[in-house]
């Protein structure tokens, strides 16, 4: 397999130059918070900038490359969600209010700055991480790179349009209900949902009971590889992990001969979610270039039953959990507060059960990989919707018209199983968006091979967005 090498801008090529000596930490660092400057107005893609301590450690970064030593990020820029603790800076959750600065870094961030990255800043996140819009009373909106009248989702928005708009090379995430997946799909990336446990959510250990986890966003696949391997493992206190693995081996090497089963018909929501027709055909055609690549494709319907049953007393209640450590109650959005209110509800015999459900969904859902080795699906039902969209709606409409935009990625955070959400297309009015790649258990290797498989095919990374004025279009570079 051909990997490509042709992104200099990326976290592969900018930890190869600087490596080589070709650039400084101080000037990545440097252009990269000029960049975020200079989008800030239109973008609005950060919370907190760490202008001043980033410079500080670039220049350490420096130091310890000229004299020799070697990680495999040290000296690259690297930007973290608002829900990641970064020592020195508060975490809100993408809410309102204050909030004392964190003492000590996550483990992600830990894990980050030990293969020698450079934080640069923490991204805007809804409120929570509720939503697939990264809009609230506490930032503005964040706008998508690609039109900027529109949402690059949420709720991993702030980290999708950074990496989007080349404001860093890559960024972390956060991925609850497809908080990495969708926002990938609607800003044109690569995004990996990794196996619960695989990243460390340390001190958040079993966040939303189980739903969520931390992983990639990044154009190619092999920047992608190369910041899980970097944060992947557990902290000393964390429950036993998951085996092992080794992404960016997997980015280079050949998937085999698969059998992908296209699965059109998401779990149930009680939505009316047609596929919107664009969202049809660019799915369709990424079908049809892996029949061309070698493998087995035909259409097929995984049995998920009623696992939105088991979402939701999941959800709500981590929603509580986490409001009930808010300084400041009455500044959450009443939609939060309507949540959190369920989820004290749910969150006794209810969840109990749900997460009792978990081994039978398995079994269930787990049956359509007895004669299929990935499910390919949509990543949304629709492409990015414009900004304000769910401006005034109240908390039921709010999840009706999220679930019936958004039905495909959700009943993997359920199972905890990976997925990787890669660029499809575009829509006709030059939206992207994303197809899902999902796996069994521990299947992050294999999910890994086929996307870079069809990355080396596609090409994708060499499309960005153009921001030239309140409408970005795509430009080929």
């Amino acid at each position: 397999m051909a990997v490509s090498t042709a992104d200099p801008t990326g976290l592969t090529g900018q930890s190869r130059m600087l490596t080589e000596g070709q650039v400084t930490s101080v000037a990545l660092v440097q252009a990269a918070l000029d960049r975020i400057e200079a989008t800030q107005g239109t973008l609005n893609a950060f919370r907190w900038v760490r202008g001043e301590a980033a410079l500080h450690e670039a220049e350490d970064a420096d130091r310890r490359l000229a004299a020799g030593e070697r990680l495999p990020l040290l000296g690259v820029p690297i930007a973290v969600k608002d829900d990641t603790d970064v020592a020195g800076l508060p975490t809100l959750f993408g809410c309102r209010g204050e909030a004392a600065p964190v003492t000590a870094d996550g483990e992600s961030v830990r894990r980050l700055r030990a293969a020698g990255a450079v934080i640069v800043g923490k991204t805007n996140a809804c409120e929570l991480g509720q939503w697939p819009f990264t809009e609230g009373p506490a930032f503005g909106a964040t706008r998508n790179p690609w039109h900027t009248g529109h949402t690059p989702g949420g709720s991993s928005g702030g980290s999708a349009a950074a990496v989007a708009a080349g404001l860093v090379p890559a960024a972390l995430g956060s991925d609850g209900a497809g908080s990495i997946r969708i926002p990938a799909a609607w800003t044109h990336l690569v995004g990996i949902k990794p196996q619960r446990g695989r990243v460390s959510l340390y001190p958040y250990t079993d966040a939303f009971n189980g739903l969520t986890v931390n992983g990639p966003l990044a154009r190619t696949v092999a920047d992608a590889a190369l910041l899980l391997d970097a944060v992947a493992g557990p902290h000393r206190e964390d429950p036993h992990g998951p085996p092992a693995v080794d992404a960016q081996a997997a980015a280079r090497r050949e998937p085999g001969r698969l059998r992908i089963a296209l699965a059109w018909r998401s779990a149930f929501t009680g939505t009316h979610n047609p596929v919107h027709p664009d969202v049809r055909r660019a799915v369709t055609d990424l079908a049809e270039t892996l029949a061309r690549l070698g493998h087995h494709v035909e259409e097929a319907r995984p049995r998920y039953g009623l696992i939105g049953l088991s979402l939701l007393p999941r959800g709500t209640a981590g929603i509580a959990e986490i409001a009930s450590l808010h300084p400041e109650p009455a500044l959450l959005d009443p939609r939060t507060r309507r949540a959190e209110r369920n989820g004290r509800r749910l969150g006794g015999r209810a969840l109990v059960l749900a997460r009792a459900r978990e081994a039978h969904q398995h079994r269930r859902i787990g049956a359509v990989f007895s004669s299929y080795d990935v499910v390919l699906t949509p990543t949304t039902a629709a492409p990015p919707p414009r900004i304000g969209a769910f401006d005034g709606l109240n908390g039921r409409r709010t999840d009706m018209k999220m679930a019936a935009a958004c039905p495909y990625a959700w009943p993997w955070n359920v199972l905890g199983w990976p997925g990787i959400s890669v660029p499809a297309g575009f829509t006709r009015d030059g939206l992207p968006v994303g197809a899902q790649l999902l796996g069994p258990a521990n299947s992050e290797e294999l999910l890994i091979s086929l996307a870079a498989q069809l990355e080396d095919d596609l090409r994708w990374y060499e499309r960005r967005p153009s921001l030239t004025g309140a409408q970005s279009t795509p430009v080929e570079q």
